[in-house]
């Protein structure tokens, strides 16, 4: 997948090692380098922050020796003390809060923790673009105040925009989905979030984005990601060639095509593993050369710091490559501010151990787990519960798991809830593990968990997965429960005397075709990995309620007060019990990756990266996308507590595609029936869909709308693909109206079997939802002209729903 960069937009290449720094003391941070206190450097033109950046990378380098250089190509930078410049760890990690991943964070003292908020991929089934920029500004905020206070560094490297391709996947639990729109509309929220919006080019915290480029194996059947040859892959080999090597991919595409502003850097130990394991080249000498020409900045690693001034020395990479290294990561540190002295003096330099873990971030991370949560199956509108079942009982392996709720590349949580707390909060409790740990390799507690079961007036069963199951380096060999899972979930819910509720915790998708049959499971709910507050968020949904408790009333009775007061009083607290425990559907949750049945993995090797189905070969592809045959619950599913109706009210019905001059070969349209980019005026093609949300059910509900396209008939080209969404409040009773716009170049165009992406002509089919049920049609005719004509037509006064090609989809 391309991602088209701007100055919001630091790429990385990939990366895993642990290395050291300096531990945290809980006192202010020196300045980094140009400190106003230090004679020696107060003259030097680097140090002068009223000068363009480039004039005082370019000083700064001219100062430095080849040594000196060399010690600042890798992340573990050596300072530069006759310049007044400190050393440097660039490793840190954000995935979903900061992380203790990298050797750039270190927590304790003033910082004993930061707000962990859910897994990226459960975030991401919030479909909420608004919300990933928040989490990023919050996790900015106390990066920014950990470095202020010595704790850590400024350059993250997150988020994990991988596509989902393979359900195995250990990291399928970092990633945003399957779907590339998705991930690229997180990326560019998250980043911004995180980056912040600071005058010119400066920023408040380096992201960066990882792993380039495709990345959906780690360790799967004896074969390993260092020496998997991908033919389009990361710490793999890409077409026979290292990633971090290649000159087309680093130096041609990121920073050619793409105009990088930024710095790329490899994974982990990866220059090595080209010369050691992957044996691309004769000597060490030859790998330094070639990765630092190929377009490589920065090495996770000591290979570069070791080789690169022999490489010089025999005349493999000159002086002047490591300069242009060197001109990418040191301007990414001016425009962070590191050379601009005492940090408490510039942006950001007020943040400190007040701001982190505050009580609005930690209640971020509470709404982000909410918003994440998928509703999977409720029969007989088992969900909400009602106060009615004073007892239940939570059973399961993840009932009260603290660290598998916030899943990897995680930090030291603020504070943890587990669900058996959460639960704990609405009713009396009946605990019962069922299984020691996820692999649940024996029944011994089954009986005790069948016993709570039937005393109590419902059972939540929290199974699932955790990092023992699905992690970096731990790909999955299947996709049904681990262990006994199964059969306990199987004869707790026939023990159960009220409704059964089955609660998923993990990364990946899980095969519970049993389950979503089951008439003893009345509804599934699938929570990722939601965060430290995960068990709050989860019971929240389970009792339909996303405030309870917030507010108290105090009502002091005197003995002199008369009977009436007391009375009113006694019709005050009535009220408030009733609205405080009025149902509310926060959910809105979407699947970001396809359920697929245990059966898949038979025709799919993980080592296999076609996308497209090949059904001569019985391959059945990969994603929503491309994938044809059965699923157990498809990419963007998810049920709502209440109903909502959706009506196209306006939508282009025709587009006439302006020609440029360039193309004169009217043959060229009749036989391809597509219009390449470079051929039309993209700046003028957009599509403004307006589409009317109605809740017609009994509680007030957010709806996510999926925007999906599909091109005409007999294009190679994908089954359907996302193309927008929007996630709207609605209440009981109302309408509200959304606007969904459609950018023609991007959205409607398809890459053809040379490489070259056109807009197919004929009639689009754009769907709304996720579970390939619709209610409304709709059908869009592009077609070649000499100007651009958009035909409106009001659907919602002379359309019916059989009507159209268009489909606008709900899950309810």
């Amino acid at each position: 997948m391309a991602y088209k960069s701007n100055s919001f937009f630091i790429l990385s290449v990939v990366f895993f090692l642990c290395l050291s720094w300096s531990t945290n003391t809980g006192e202010a941070r020196q300045p980094f380098a140009c400190d106003p206190q230090n004679p020696l450097t107060k003259s030097l033109k680097f140090c002068s922050a009223s000068l363009p950046i480039q004039k005082r990378v370019d000083d700064l380098i001219g100062r430095l020796t080849l040594e000196e250089k060399i010690k600042l190509l890798v992340d573990n930078a050596t300072a530069v003390p006759r310049l007044g410049i400190q050393s440097y760890e660039w490793w840190s990690e954000a995935l979903h809060g900061v992380s203790n991943v990298g050797p750039g964070t270190n927590f304790g003292g003033d910082f004993p923790g930061a707000t962990s908020f859910p897994q990226v991929i459960t975030t991401a089934a919030s479909f909420n673009e608004s919300l990933w920029e928040q989490i990023g500004q919050v996790v900015s905020d106390e990066a920014r105040a950990m470095y202020n206070g010595g704790a850590a560094g400024l350059t993250y490297w997150s988020p994990n925009v991988n596509v989902l391709r393979d359900p195995r996947w250990g990291r399928c639990q970092e990633t945003p989905g399957e779907d590339p729109f998705l991930s690229a509309k997180y990326a560019a929220r998250y980043v911004m979030g995180l980056q912040g919006n600071a005058e010119g080019d400066r920023l408040k915290v380096a992201a960066c984005c990882k792993h380039y480029t495709a990345y959906d194996l780690d360790n799967w059947n004896g074969i390993d990601r260092y020496h998997f040859n991908a033919r389009v892959c990361t710490k793999f080999l890409v077409n026979g060639k290292p990633t971090y090597a290649d000159l087309d991919l680093l130096k041609n595409i990121i920073l050619g095509e793409w105009h990088l502003n930024g710095y790329i850097v490899s994974d982990c130990d990866s220059v090595d593993v080209l010369y050691k394991y992957q044996n691309y080249t004769r000597t060490p000498q030859e790998a330094a050369a070639l990765s630092i020409k190929a377009g490589l900045d920065l090495d996770c690693g000591v290979f570069l710091s070791d080789h690169t001034e022999e490489a010089v020395k025999a005349g493999l990479v000159s002086e002047n490559d490591l300069n242009n290294a060197l001109v990418n990561t040191i301007s990414v540190q001016m425009r962070l501010g590191m050379f601009d002295g005492e940090p408490s003096a510039h942006p950001f330099g007020n943040l400190g151990p007040k701001d982190v873990c505050t009580k609005d971030h930690q209640q971020l991370a509470l709404e982000a787990a909410r918003q994440g949560i998928v509703l999977l199956k409720n029969r007989r509108k088992t969900l909400p519960l009602s106060g009615r079942q004073k007892t239940v009982a939570v059973i399961g392996p993840n009932s009260n798991v603290t660290d598998t709720m916030i899943g990897n590349y995680a930090g030291v949580p603020c504070g943890y809830i587990t669900p058996l707390q959460g639960i704990q909060k609405y009713s009396q409790t009946i605990h019962q593990p069922g299984c020691t740990n996820v692999a649940c390799n024996d029944d011994q507690q089954f009986e005790l968990a069948e016993a709570a079961a039937r005393q109590a007036d419902a059972t939540v069963l929290v199974m699932g997965l955790d990092l023992s199951i699905e992690a970096e380096s731990r790909d999955r060999t299947g996709l049904l429960l681990p262990g006994d899972q199964q059969e306990l979930v199987y004869r707790v819910s026939r023990a159960s005397k009220g409704p059964t509720i089955l609660v998923l915790m993990s990364g990946g998708p899980i095969d519970v075709s049993f389950a979503k049959k089951d008439k003893h499971i009345d509804a599934i709910l699938w929570v990722g990995y939601p965060g430290q507050a995960g068990g709050a968020a989860i019971a929240d949904v389970l009792f339909g309620t996303t405030n309870p408790g917030n507010t108290n009333i105090y009502i002091f009775i005197y003995m002199h007060v008369y009977v009436y007061v007391y009375i009113l009083y006694i019709i005050m607290l009535v009220i408030f019990y009733l609205i405080s425990c009025m149902p509310c559907d926060n959910l809105g949750g979407k699947l970001p990756m396809t359920w697929y049945p245990e059966s898949y993995l038979a025709k799919v090797p993980m080592t296999n990266m076609q996308m497209r189905a090949n059904p001569k070969r019985g391959y059945p592809g990969r994603t929503y996308r491309f994938y044809k045959g059965p699923v157990v619950f498809p990419f963007g599913y998810g049920l709502s507590f209440t109903t909502f109706d959706t009506k196209l009210v306006q939508a282009p019905s025709q587009l006439s595609l302006p020609i440029s001059a360039t193309l004169t070969d009217s043959t060229t349209l009749s036989t391809t029936y597509a219009l390449s980019l470079t051929h039309t005026n993209c700046n003028s093609l957009s599509l403004p869909l307006h589409i009317d949300v109605k809740n017609n059910g009994t509680v007030d509900g957010t709806h996510t709308l999926l925007v999906f396209s599909t091109p005409p008939a007999g294009t190679w080209s994908a089954n359907k693909h996302l193309v927008g969404f929007q996630k709207v409040h609605v209440a009981v009773g109302s309408v509200q109206r959304v606007m969904v716009g459609v950018d023609v170049c991007k959205h409607l165009s398809v890459v053809d079997k040379s490489g070259v992406r056109t807009i197919p002509l004929g009639e689009h089919q754009i769907h709304i939802g996720g579970d390939g049920v619709g209610d409304l049609k709709h059908s869009i005719s592009l077609h070649a002209g000499s100007t651009n004509i958009l035909s409106l037509r009001n659907v919602s006064k002379t359309a019916t729903p059989s009507s159209f090609h268009f489909y606008f989809l709900t899950s309810n």
